[in-house]
């Protein structure tokens, strides 16, 4: 299991500026991932810090990640590895929400079509029960069935209204943190490595 960085935060004093400090390389990946560090998965914990500072950040400015590190790594280009490892893992965050919001389409295209249609089918049984009488029982019944086919709307009204826009949020920030410039800084003595 990967060490909790040391110190993180983000700074405000610069805009699109996010700023995480670790002890090693490797608190920023998954320790129980196998790939290669370009194709790792981040750490939990960073990956939820990188994403909730950035979406600190205004949605149209373009947002820079600064890791420092307390000792130098072992590697000579471990500025360019952890550059191509964090593009890497939100390019495929990216994809993954592509799919989940095709998905979360198709479900609220399916849903309108059994809504629809159960709506269609209560206001029909309403009207032809309307027509057989007029007694407290047939009120209700009628009443009961139009309530009834509003309802089996529900879910595809909260697909298209509210389930949505907080699924291509999150897509938008995980596509403009695939792309963001990544810097590694090197605390003890002041040196810095640009990917």
């Amino acid at each position: 299991m990967a060490v909790p960085p040391t110190h993180v935060h983000a700074s405000r004093a610069v805009p699109g500026l996010i700023e995480v400090r670790l002890r090693e390389v490797s608190q920023l990946f998954n320790s129980m991932d196998p790939s290669p560090f370009q194709e790792r998965d981040l750490d939990a914990d960073a990956e939820e810090f990188i994403l909730s500072w950035a979406l600190e950040h205004p949605r149209r400015q373009r947002l820079k990640l600064v890791v420092y590190l307390a000792r130098p790594p072992a590697e000579s280009d471990a500025a360019f590895v952890i550059r191509q490892a964090i593009h890497h893992y939100f390019a495929y965050r990216a994809d993954l929400n592509r799919r989940e919001f095709a998905q979360l389409m198709r479900q609220g295209r399916s849903s309108l079509l059994v809504g629809l249609s159960f709506l269609i089918a209560c206001f029909v049984s309403a009207q032809m029960i309307g027509r057989t009488g007029a007694g407290t029982w047939h009120s209700v019944a009628r009443e009961s069935l139009t309530i009834g086919g509003w309802v089996a709307m529900w879910r595809p009204l909260q697909i298209y209204l509210y389930d949505w826009w907080p699924v291509r949020q999150r897509g938008a920030i995980y596509r403009k943190l695939s792309a963001m410039d990544v810097e590694l800084h090197i605390d003890n003595g002041g040196s810095a490595a640009t990917a």
